[in-house]
């Protein structure tokens, strides 16, 4: 059956369902929007009451009642400065070493780092024989994507590709599969040296979203890098369980972090629940970079000018 579920979606117009699907989601005619939002509700059981807004037919649109936002106290993080936190509410679907530049997929498969990361050996290079995670979100889990660490953003990559569904049984099924995607590279400078947040497309996924740049995906069918470098005029700086991006419908997080840098906490393993801010992760080897702490400094101080400023 997964095989043939698998083989359906090599004939189906992937791109065109997403987009169509995207565009029903985006809808605020009211009878539309609502009739989607009581039958998922319907379907998954949402707590509604972790939700800011509780009444998930008061959200504009489908996509609003998605991606909501939850309580301040909904997920609180984890604050030891030595442990990395998950970034999503969601399952393990793989984690472990990275071995000689190949991830393991599942029984039988694996990728390439290097394809995964947009093709380019100088990126994947920090990478080689490090650490990874592929966190699957199901449907019914809270979709914003949060920083496991706190981190400076270095290079975004965005990779046109495929649209499989990345549920357990594609996964099995399809070779390549998170390498051959649709998906968004998000390269960070963090205590635990670099560290890769790859955002996978999925099938009827309507788009993948960024804090700092909004919608991301789809584009064209092209490569497309931005760099931020020391001289980049306002460096984007987001904190240890500070939002980082979100799906527009359910995907996959893959992080990668560099050789003996972290360690997963030993209850992890395939098949486990992870809970944004809960920790992931012991870091090692720790090096602060000095570009983050003059960041965060400068956005402090500027914080408390403004409430000055306010009080005045």
């Amino acid at each position: 059956m997964a095989r043939l579920f698998a083989l359906l979606q090599y004939l189906l117009p992937q791109h065109l369902l997403s987009r169509l699907v995207g565009r029903l989601a985006d809808s605020r005619i009211g009878w539309v929007k609502n009739s989607f939002i009581v039958l998922f509700n319907r379907l998954y059981a949402i707590n509604m009451s972790e939700a800011v807004e509780e009444n998930p037919t008061a959200y504009p649109s489908f996509n609003a009642f998605f991606t909501r936002a939850l309580k301040p106290d909904a997920r609180p993080i984890d604050p030891d400065p030595l442990l990395l936190v998950n970034p999503v509410d969601g399952a393990i679907s793989q984690l472990g070493k990275i071995d000689y530049g190949r991830i393991f997929q599942a029984k039988g498969h694996s990728y390439s780092l290097t394809s995964l990361l947009g093709g380019n050996q100088d990126r994947a290079q920090p990478f080689i024989n490090g650490q990874f995670a592929t966190i699957y979100l199901s449907p019914k889990d809270y979709h914003r994507v949060h920083m496991p660490i706190e981190g400076r953003l270095r290079e975004v990559v965005y990779v046109p590709g495929d649209l499989f569904s990345v549920n357990n049984a594609t996964v099995s099924e399809v070779p390549n599969l998170f390498a051959r995607n649709e998906r968004l590279v998000a390269i960070f400078d963090t205590a635990a040296g670099p560290m890769a947040m790859v955002l996978v497309g999925a099938m009827i996924v309507a788009g993948i979203e960024t804090v700092w740049s909004g919608q991301v995906a789809p584009k064209l069918r092209s490569i497309e890098t931005s760099r931020y470098d020391s001289h980049t005029p306002t460096p984007i700086v987001l904190a240890k369980g500070e939002e980082m991006g979100r799906f527009k419908l359910g995907s996959t997080v893959i992080l990668l972090f560099g050789a003996e840098r972290i360690d997963w906490l030993k209850q992890y393993h395939t098949g486990n629940n992870t809970r944004l801010g809960q920790p992931l992760a012991h870091l090692l080897n720790t090096q602060q970079p000095s570009a983050i702490d003059a960041v965060v400094e400068t956005k402090a101080k500027m914080k408390v000018e403004a409430e000055i400023e306010t009080q005045v």
